[in-house]
């Protein structure tokens, strides 16, 4: 349930823009990812700093649609997100030795670290790759391609990508390798 209550914003920015315009739909994922926000808080007294970025450049992005009538601004949003994600994976690693794909999957999984290295810089890549990829839709083609491939392909690559994770990282423990 929770996973789906990460997607509620964007729904209802699908939704919005579907029925009114891009901006009435910017308003409405501002309004959104900050009702989500606040329910958080209510509900773990806390927010995870992934939840918190993503608010900022929410509002920040959305604020300045909102205020210049641009909607490249929104549109610059999702490539923002992704090469945040991208340099905080890398950063983390190279800079802190901590490798944020271990620090979230490593509890279900144990493998040698140059194992989840690769991992780490896999998924750097892809959000480095969906980051370039946005830029060239969001200002290649019209508007409505854009929004679909906002809702509906950036989803289908996140997914894909991670089942291609769990695949690799899967096919790379000890007690899979022993029984080729």
């Amino acid at each position: 349930m929770k996973q789906f209550a990460e997607f509620i914003p964007l729904i209802i920015f699908f939704v919005v823009y579907k029925t009114v315009d891009i901006y009435a739909a910017t308003g409405a994922l501002m309004a959104a990812t900050c009702v989500q926000m606040l329910v958080q808080w209510l509900r773990h007294k806390k927010l995870e700093k992934m939840h918190l970025v993503t608010l900022v450049l929410v509002l920040g992005f959305g604020g300045m649609t909102m205020f210049f009538q641009d909607d490249a601004f929104i549109k610059w949003k999702v490539t923002a997100v992704n090469g945040l994600f991208a340099l905080g994976l890398l950063i983390s690693r190279y800079g802190f030795s901590k490798n944020l794909i271990q620090q979230m999957l490593g509890k279900e999984l144990t493998l040698p670290d140059a194992i989840w290295d690769k991992a780490n810089l896999a998924w750097a890549g892809f959000f480095a790759f969906c980051g370039a990829l946005n830029v060239y839709v969001a200002f290649n083609l019209p508007q409505e391609w854009w929004v679909n491939f906002k809702v509906f392909g950036l989803l289908g690559l996140t997914l894909l990508f991670t089942l291609a994770t769990v695949l690799y990282l899967y096919r790379q423990q000890p007690e899979h390798n022993n029984n080729r």
